[in-house]
């Protein structure tokens, strides 16, 4: 039986810089920083998409960071970015 546990994302609340604006890509994550810790830049975006829970949207961005894959999930209702790794 594999361990389960290892193969969990891992989430945490960060602090992100973000471009804003009108054209075709709304919104862009430039960095993110880990409380306590430097800024990360994210290097390439490879997708963005909206999931609706409820009345919240969550716009979840794909990312690559240097040589870390993340996806970074912005809560539209309580204005938190969450960084998933995994």
């Amino acid at each position: 039986m594999k361990n389960n546990i290892n193969n969990q994302a891992k989430s945490e609340k960060v602090e992100v810089m973000a471009l804003f604006n009108y054209s075709r890509i709304p919104c862009q994550p430039l960095y993110f920083r880990r409380q306590g810790e430097g800024e990360v830049e994210i290097t390439e975006t490879l997708g963005a998409r909206i999931k609706f829970v409820g009345n919240t949207a969550k716009h979840i961005f794909q990312c690559v960071a240097g040589k870390l894959n993340c996806q970074l999930e912005f809560d539209s209702a309580s204005l938190a970015w969450t960084l998933i790794e995994g």
